[in-house]
């Protein structure tokens, strides 16, 4: 590939008891001089094996670049699957550890296989000039894009998830943020990571991950990596605070229908869904508003239990 350096590397690799080996790989894009001294970009996904959309937007990343590879002026470094056993076996943690891999961060070196797996991982990511690490939802809620945000950090990385072409920008306390996940592990030790959640697990949104992916080009060329042309970002409401966001619960069991769509603006009293009793054709509940707002998160998978999740709404007066 003439005018810039593609280079397949191996992060971590670990024998398996079973004869085979974990083998975690990133894709290195840099210009045709190299990769010293230059701005680097890491993009990050595969880490719950169950959420496939990053999968897509790094193939987008990466063919762009290919592209127009005269027009990389800096590092861009691939992940295209921090879990490579979830993946090839669908499952959401670790198969065989019965581990949700964002929980186990930063690892450690001596540790057993999966901590010091996740501290090669750190390892490798660290003194990036941004992390952008890609997650779906699961197979039950679909995600408009979104960048999620712990509080301590948003000075910092607001206005770098201005710069991604997402929709919301929801910005967690820090009492509500887990200290053992990926983000917050580089975060705290002064390696800038964006949380991007988008679509639904197990399926590739063709839509959002495009959304997404011009969003990526948009932050490297804003950061001095990429000098081709880039869609403007749109302009994200932002969320600054937990109780600007409305939790929708299933009061009771049953198979959940929409009766609003995603991203939609909903007034006080809309109805959101019905539960609905197939066997006896009766409507089990009604799930309204309590205000108004635009909901962000709606149930794919219609099976409900009590308590289910089925919605999220940002409440109007929140939106800004």
């Amino acid at each position: 590939m003439s005018g810039n350096i593609s280079k397949i590397e191996t992060v971590c690799s670990v024998k398996l008891p079973i004869g085979e080996t974990l083998e975690i790989k990133r894709n290195r894009l840099a210009p045709a001089d190299g990769a010293e001294g230059k701005k680097r970009i890491s993009i990050v996904t595969g880490i719950h094996g169950d959420e496939l959309e990053g999968q897509y937007i790094c193939y987008e990343a990466a063919r762009r670049i290919k592209e127009q590879p005269e027009l990389l002026s800096g590092v861009v470094d691939i992940y295209p699957a921090m879990n490579p056993l979830g993946i090839d076996s669908m499952t959401r943690g670790i198969p065989g550890f019965d581990l949700d891999m964002n929980r186990i961060f930063p690892g450690t070196k001596n540790g057993a296989m999966t901590e010091y797996v996740a501290n090669e991982i750190i390892k490798s990511l660290s003194g990036s000039d941004l992390c952008v690490d890609i997650h779906a939802s699961n197979i039950y809620l679909t995600e408009i894009p979104q960048i999620r945000i712990n509080e301590l950090h948003r000075d910092t990385l607001v206005p770098l998830a201005r710069l991604m072409n997402v929709d919301f920008v929801w910005i967690h306390a820090s009492s509500t943020v887990l200290e053992s996940t990926l983000a917050y592990s580089l975060n705290s030790t002064g390696t800038p990571t964006l949380v991007v959640e988008a679509g639904v697990g197990m399926r590739i949104t063709k839509a959002y991950c495009e959304q997404l992916a011009d969003g990526l080009m948009n932050t490297m060329h804003e950061l001095g990596i990429w000098k081709g042309s880039a869609v403007k970002a749109r302009e994200p409401i932002v969320s600054g605070s937990d109780d600007s966001v409305v939790f929708f619960n299933a009061p009771k069991a049953g198979i959940f229908i929409p009766a609003a769509k995603h991203w939609e603006t909903l007034e006080k009293g809309d109805v959101v869904g019905r539960i609905v009793n197939p066997l006896e054709g009766e409507i089990m509940a009604e799930i309204r508003t309590p205000e108004a707002g635009i909901l962000f998160t709606i149930r794919e998978y219609p099976v409900v239990d009590e308590g289910s999740l089925v919605g999220r709404l940002l409440k109007t007066r929140s939106v800004r």
